[in-house]
């Protein structure tokens, strides 16, 4: 079993802007969504930025945070 990749660092001397994080995702209840695996849904509940509460219809999942794969729509 291989170690995941180090993050690369960001040198001083570098020409090349830093990198930045993209700002985290938000839903609150109601939000219309759409989700990689499950299609579209609509947020039923959030727990603290942790998790999200979706009900996709024939299911309901929690979807943790970052959201990778789910938008807002």
């Amino acid at each position: 079993m291989t170690k995941p990749a180090a993050p690369k660092r960001h040198l001083p001397s570098s020409p090349f802007k830093v990198p930045t994080e993209p700002p985290p995702k938000h839903f609150a209840v109601g939000d219309q969504v759409t989700h990689d695996v499950y299609g579209l849904g609509r947020v039923i509940g959030v727990e603290d930025g942790t998790a999200t509460l979706v009900d996709f219809g024939s299911a309901r999942e929690r979807i943790l945070s970052p959201y990778a794969k789910m938008t807002k729509l």
